[in-house]
C-alpha cells in the first residue's frame, strides 16, 4: 500500500503537463501566425494584416478579420511578445480577396 502514491505521481505530473498548450518561444514574427491567432480567436477568415507599433520593444499586429454571414467583420490587435489578442473592435465586414 505504501508503494501505490509511489505509482501514481508521474501519471499526475505527466497528466497536468499534457493540459498546457504548447507555445513557440518568442515573439510573433510573421503575418502568417498573426492571421492564424486572430482566426483563432475570431472564428472567421484573416483578409489583411500589417505590423503596428505596440507597448514595447517587439510591437504588434493589426488584422482585419472578415466574418462569413455577418454584416460586421473585426479589427484585432495581436501583442507580439503575449501571442493573445490585445484589443478587438468590430468594423465594416472586409472583402475577401479575389481568387
Amino acid at each position: 500500500m505504501r508503494l501505490l502514491p509511489l505509482f501514481l505521481a508521474p501519471t499526475l505530473v505527466l497528466s497536468a503537463g499534457a493540459l498546457r498548450k504548447p507555445r513557440r518561444g518568442g515573439p510573433v514574427r510573421s503575418a502568417r501566425e498573426a492571421k492564424r491567432i486572430a482566426e483563432q480567436d475570431t472564428g472567421g477568415r484573416a483578409v489583411h494584416v500589417r505590423s503596428v507599433p505596440l507597448n514595447g520593444a517587439s510591437g504588434g499586429w493589426e488584422v482585419d478579420v472578415h466574418m462569413a454571414h455577418e454584416a460586421r467583420g473585426w479589427r484585432c490587435v495581436i501583442d507580439a511578445d503575449t501571442h493573445m489578442v490585445h484589443t478587438k473592435t468590430r468594423i465594416e465586414n472586409p472583402p475577401l480577396p479575389r481568387r
